[in-house]
């Protein structure tokens, strides 16, 4: 029987992958292209309308991470142990990156010109990429009896930025001679990942170096409904910037850095849903929640942020300002004024510890609320910018209230 002919759309993403790792995105033409995939440019703009929708089909309908990792983990996998295990996947890792040099630094250095989609698209497959390596990881950890204090994901993580790293410096530069050959960086790396991620089940438990930030990480305090609103009400009789500031906080999670950066330019209001740009550190593109903790305070027409953005009669292009400034045009807020309005909203409000509520525990409120609503980890990930083994204590959090209010339910329903 003849091979079935490939649809065009197929033919075109085969070409532009063939392409990209050619010559790189920037250098590549979609004439170029259309002519490798035997079609015309007009079909290349009626199927996917420019180049970068052409890359960002290319990331996601042909899987690409997908199917290098599976090529990587059938190497590594029939490895006896950790330390073979673990060179065995760098050393595959470098020799594909190899064979892409164009495709791998035109992507790199290139990232930041990419639709936000596109780079979206990228930063999933990357963590799906990741996930799929840690989970061989984790099985090969435990057959050794071995401990860490980081996780899986984490030590796939570090090894995938260091190994990126030796590329892009290795590929790039001449005269680099830190190392003589390569087998000598694998061996240098391994023997740093052994000895300073790994050790035996029985040995003597390691203080670690970490452990701070993981207590940090694992007591996730999010505040109550009642509280939260309580801060809206309060909020709200004080000002339309701080209600605004306060919508801001509980209905899309943002830091503090990334509030500040904020710019009336990074709001779409496009009904049913408003949407924030954040350019700050993790670029991405996350919703205003119309509801918050079982209270609606926005539409589709309407919330807090858009009618305190509509009372401005400034030409300051920060959404949030110094309403205190002299100055005759409006400066952007600075973080001590920021923290100053949430000191004087929360000045008589304390949280069932008894503590004044910080303005970080708005954030992670706002991840509780999405993952009890049921968001799944990975998209939580990419609107919070939040990295995903983070992500696992919020999960945790979120399953312990969840089976709270599953065992009052029930204990109502008994009692009637």
């Amino acid at each position: 029987m003849p091979t079935p002919r490939k649809s065009t759309k197929a033919r075109l993403i085969e070409a532009a992958l063939d392409l990209f790792a050619e010559r790189g995105v920037t250098e590549t033409t979609t004439k170029a292209v259309a002519e490798r995939a035997q079609v015309n440019e007009v079909t290349l703009f009626r199927n996917f309308g420019n180049k970068y929708r052409l890359l960002l089909a290319v990331i996601e309908d042909s899987a690409v991470f997908a199917k290098l990792v599976h090529a990587l983990i059938e190497q590594a996998n029939a490895k006896d142990n950790v330390a073979d295990f673990l060179k065995e996947y760098a050393q595959e890792s470098l020799h594909l990156l190899n064979k892409a040099p164009d495709l791998v630094r035109s992507i790199v250095g290139e990232a930041g010109n990419y639709p936000v989609e596109n780079r979206l698209a990228l930063g999933k497959g990357l963590s799906e990429a990741n996930r799929y390596v840690a989970e061989y990881l984790e099985k090969a950890i435990a057959k050794e009896g071995l401990t860490s204090d980081l996780t899986s994901e984490q030590i796939v993580n570090l090894l995938n930025f260091l190994l990126l790293g030796y590329f892009v410096i290795e590929s790039s530069t001449e005269d680099y001679t830190y190392w003589d050959e390569q087998h000598d960086f694998l061996d240098s790396m391994i023997e740093l990942f052994l000895q300073g991620s790994f050790t035996s089940s029985e040995a003597t438990p390691r203080v670690s170096k970490t452990s701070g930030i993981k207590a940090e990480l694992s007591e996730i305090a999010d505040l109550p409904a009642s509280l939260v609103r309580s801060l809206f009400l309060k909020a709200k009789k004080t000002g339309k910037q701080e209600y605004a500031l306060i919508y801001v906080l509980f209905g899309a999670g943002l830091s503090v850095e990334e509030i500040l950066h904020l710019e009336r330019s990074h709001l779409l209001i496009e009904p049913p849903q408003h949407i924030l740009h954040i350019n700050q550190g993790t670029k991405r593109q996350v919703p205003l929640n119309q509801w918050v903790m079982g209270f609606r305070y926005g539409s589709k027409s309407s919330n807090p942020l858009i009618q305190w953005l509509k009372s401005r009669q400034d030409d300051c292009t920060a959404i949030f300002i110094n309403e205190a400034s002299d100055a005759i045009t409006e400066v952007a807020i600075t973080e001590v004024e920021l923290q100053a309005i949430w000191q004087e909203l929360t000045i008589d409000i304390l949280t069932p510890q008894g503590e004044t509520p910080l303005i970080e525990q708005a954030r992670q409120t706002w991840c509780v609320e999405m993952l009890t609503r049921g968001i799944e980890l990975e998209d939580l990930s990419i609107l919070s910018g939040i990295e995903i083994q983070q992500l696992q204590h919020y999960a945790q959090r979120a399953r312990n209230k969840a089976a709270l209010e599953t065992a009052v339910r029930l204990d109502r329903q008994k009692s009637s």
